[in-house]
């Protein structure tokens, strides 16, 4: 099965293309982009860049993966409606997954930046299983000792190490397996956010002046 794996849940933006099967998974291209709130720009392009990379069309592709999150509201939009625009064009299946179960492998616990000084967070079994998870905290109130995978950035504040680790590929597509192989039983699409948006309708109508 050839698979488009995408995700907009980060600052770096993944867009990839293995080869999948229940026995193994062959990444053939991946573009993994630093791309800010720039999503919409960028994630197009990369979709391209892996797709010429990997030497396929997307008249080859059989599915679509996409991270559903958590991370912020306009970079998961882009990401979840691309895949699901793709995939309805196509007419192939897409699967979504959380992002944080393609952070790493193993026993860990993975922390991506939230912004307003919080970490989004999930933990995982050492056979990789989630546990816990996915949340939204502080990571002075997060209580956990790690082993710790995500952005280091947040080390010092939870006073341990954080292994440098970021969506990939292999990771979405390891967490999309069980669905990939039974397309049938892929649940809606429906974004992580885990908070309310910083936008507000406004209390207020202000007078216009001439």
């Amino acid at each position: 099965m050839l698979v488009l794996a995408l995700d907009t849940a980060t600052p770096t933006l993944v867009a990839g293309v293995a080869r999948w099967s229940p026995e193994a998974t062959e990444v053939l291209a991946e573009q993994a982009v630093p791309s800010g709130t720039r999503h919409a720009e960028l994630l197009t392009p990369a979709i391209r860049a892996a797709l010429v990379d990997a030497g396929v069309a997307l008249a080859d592709l059989d599915a679509v993966v996409t991270g559903l999150g958590p991370g912020p509201f306009t970079g998961l939009r882009v990401g979840i409606v691309t895949a699901a625009a793709l995939a309805d064009a196509r007419g192939l299946p897409v699967v979504g997954v959380c992002s944080l179960d393609a952070v790493g492998s193993g026993a860990r616990t993975v922390v991506t930046d939230a912004r307003r000084k919080e970490v989004y967070w999930a933990a995982y079994d050492a056979d990789g299983a989630r546990v816990e998870g996915p949340g939204v905290v502080r990571p002075e109130e997060l209580g956990r000792s790690g082993p710790f995978a995500g952005d280091p950035a947040f080390a010092e504040r939870l006073g341990t190490p954080v292994h440098r680790a970021d969506v990939t590929t292999t990771g979405l597509l390891r967490a999309a397996s069980a669905q990939l192989a039974h397309p049938g039983s892929a649940a809606p699409l429906v974004p992580l956010y885990l908070r309310r948006p910083d936008a507000v309708p406004p209390t207020a109508i202000k007078a216009v002046t001439q």
